[in-house]
């Protein structure tokens, strides 16, 4: 059986077993994602052990905190690297905390990344599994543009690297639609409802929200609240963050993302009840970016197997054509990411509504 380990006492106890280095955040802004995020590599741990574990070795995970600030998180991790206590990384957190890790990895171990982000960022040994904005954002852009004729938008996230270059992209295919941009804000992470007068008063007939985690939460519960009724279209909106807002039955609040836990799929279906079995009917439900942990722990069991080693090197030879099959279906690296369909779902009270996948 598979458990997470605290990382000081990985340092001080030798193992025999391969072990990845979990980064998700248990405090912050995002702290709500970490015990489902936990939950999933769990899971994929204890699958990839129970298939002979990777390289013929068990696997454990190494808990790191990623909802503390960027250089804190990172510095762990390189001490962590340095002293050879974990072998592997799997993240799911900010960009700016990626951006940190990966520099202070510096290609020594792989490491797995699996939430959507702004794009760019290859280095040796850093695997991508979720959706960059083109993929991610811009149909549901295209639909509210099109089928909703929304021509006014606000574009309002917290002020680090995945907003400022999700709407520096918005921007560009707004203005080929000939929709106008009537207002964008960066917030500090907990300012997000001080901008609620500000929106309200450019009178926007739809909002990108690059908000993320209590930020998103917080703002989507305000707005809701005050009667607004601009279409809202959230890059960072899951199950949790639905049911931290109280709902929503506005009929305006949409989500995309490459994963919901009612995504009625044969793969989906499975590995909800996977889930269910091993934690129990009162488990911290599914959402996307639980479910990427469990994908960025079989990704790199994958890669290991494929090349028989985890020295980065022999990895990124191989990595193009390694598979994983997750609630998403099959995943497959090629230029060490990968690209898969997106789904655009609807708040329907504490639930979400699927409108329509885009390739």
């Amino acid at each position: 059986m598979a458990a997470t380990v605290d990382p000081l006492e990985a340092r001080l106890i030798p193992s025999e077993s391969i072990r990845i280095g979990l980064v998700v955040p248990v405090s912050g802004v995002l702290g709500l994602m970490g015990p489902c995020a936990i939950n999933c590599a769990v899971l994929a741990a204890e699958e990839v052990n129970a298939g002979g574990g990777v390289l013929g070795r068990p696997v454990e995970l190494v808990l790191i905190d990623g909802g503390r600030p960027a250089r804190q998180v990172a510095a762990e991790v390189a001490g962590l690297v340095g002293s050879r206590t974990v072998q592997a990384v799997a993240g799911a957190h900010a960009s700016d905390v990626r951006v940190k890790v990966v520099a202070a990895i510096a290609g020594r171990v792989p490491f797995v990344y699996a939430p959507p982000y702004e794009g760019g960022g290859h280095a040796p040994g850093v695997y991508f599994l979720g959706e960059t904005p083109g993929r991610q954002l811009a149909p549901g852009i295209e639909w509210l543009a099109g089928t909703r004729r929304a021509r006014r938008w606000y574009l309002l996230g917290n002020d680090y690297v995945w907003p400022r270059l999700v709407h520096a992209g918005a921007r560009r295919r707004l203005r080929a639609r000939g929709a106008s941009v009537v207002g964008e804000s960066f917030v500090p992470y907990g300012g997000a409802v001080s901008l609620l007068d500000r929106v309200a008063d450019a009178r926007p007939d739809a909002i990108l929200l690059t908000l993320i985690g209590s930020d998103l939460m917080a703002f989507n519960r305000a707005y809701a609240a005050a009667g607004l009724g601009a279409a809202r279209l959230c890059g960072a909106l899951e199950e949790h963050g639905l049911l931290g807002a109280g709902g929503d039955v506005t009929g305006e609040l949409y989500a995309s993302m490459g994963y919901f836990r009612d995504l009625s799929t044969d793969a989906g279906l499975d590995f909800a009840e996977r889930y269910a079995a091993r934690f129990g009917a009162d488990a911290p439900m599914l959402n996307a970016h639980g479910h990427g942990c469990y994908e960025a722990v079989a990704m790199l069991a994958a890669l290991a197997a494929r090349a028989g080693s985890l020295a980065v090197p022999a990895l990124d030879a191989v990595a193009d054509g390694t598979e994983i099959t997750s609630a998403r279906g099959t995943l497959t690296l090629i230029g060490r990411q990968v690209r898969h369909p997106v789904h655009l779902a609807r708040a329907d009270g504490l639930g979400f509504f699927l409108e329509k996948p885009f390739q």
